[in-house]
């Protein structure tokens, strides 16, 4: 049920908006919606801008602050989100029970389908490290480090979380020197979340193949997990099901190995092996006298079977 009441367009931009809101094949870059509580300590509205600046162009930060409490009530959020046409959201807010707080969320049909609050225990900004940045609307590298991401439900949700957070345009090339930015979430025994930023630099390695650096640019956040609120396993698996015109069709006797390489079945009708064009060798070849023999009993056989 849709939580904004939509007229019927009377404009042509109008009608294309509405047409850019309808389901698709492949759907738009998702939108990321960022904004503030009510109170909202310094660290978090630095953590906030720079989120919003990796973000950009697709993100909104709202600059007014909002009484929204989302784990209460998460219907005002979902209507800001709506109206600025965001399917995600990073909200910030701080109390005494939960100082330094960052909820982030995503939506499935204007409904809300995952959220997790974290709290952040320790931040640099990007203003703290002085070195050069990376260009605007570059696509990250994402990496996960540690083994604890896949043993509960919630860190998976939480890894899903993230890759949406921070994924563009699906892409079906990788050029090398487009590579410019890693951000590497690691989860530790105690279930922090350090988030890392880095640039990677190409270096001269007297090969093909250049040697890569990464140099630390900023933010550098610690998370701790407080409080989630995941989708049940149903609507989950309908949220990820995919268009059957999406989905690659199976091609007979081709198959695929481990290293994607792939490898097809031939299959011919009974041949005969003695009418087999095979390559002329000389050493096969039949000499004079093996012809001359050979044509002899072919005329006696002629000369038998007249008689």
């Amino acid at each position: 049920m849709s939580l904004l009441r939509i007229k019927k367009p009377t404009t042509r931009k109008g009608k294309q908006v509405l047409l850019n809101r309808e389901p698709k094949l492949i759907e738009n870059v998702k939108n990321t919606l960022i904004l503030e509580g009510r109170k909202c300590s310094g660290e978090i509205k630095s953590a906030l801008k720079d989120l919003y600046h990796l973000k950009k162009p697709q993100a909104k930060c709202l600059s007014r602050q909002n009484e929204i409490t989302p784990f209460d009530d998460e219907i005002p959020l979902l209507q800001l989100a709506q109206k600025n046409e965001c399917s995600l959201f990073m909200f910030g807010s701080t109390s005494k029970k939960r100082p330094n707080n960052l909820i982030l969320g995503r939506l499935y049909e204007q409904e809300l389908l995952d959220m997790v609050e974290l709290g952040l225990v320790k931040y640099r900004g990007l203003q703290e490290f002085k070195n050069e940045k990376i260009s605007s609307n570059v696509k990250p590298c994402l990496v996960f480090n540690g083994p604890k991401w896949t043993q509960s439900e919630e860190l998976r949700r939480l890894k899903c979380l993230l890759i949406d957070a921070f994924h563009r345009e699906a892409v079906d090339n990788i050029r090398l020197q487009g590579m410019e930015h890693v951000l590497s979430f690691t989860l530790t025994d105690d279930l922090t979340v350090l988030m890392r930023s880095y640039r990677i630099l190409l270096k001269k390695s007297g090969q093909r193949t250049p040697r890569i650096e990464l140099t630390e640019i900023g933010p550098a956040c610690d998370f701790v997990i407080r409080r989630t609120k995941i989708a049940s396993e149903d609507l989950y698996k309908l949220s990820r099901k995919r268009p059957k015109q999406l989905k690659p069709l199976k091609k007979k006797n081709l198959s695929t190995d481990v290293f994607g390489n792939k490898q097809g079945q031939v299959h011919v009708g009974k041949q005969n092996i003695h009418k087999i064009q095979t390559r002329k060798v000389k050493a096969l070849k039949k000499t004079a006298e093996e012809r001359k023999a050979e044509k002899n009993r072919a005329e006696t056989a002629v000369n038998g079977e007249g008689e």
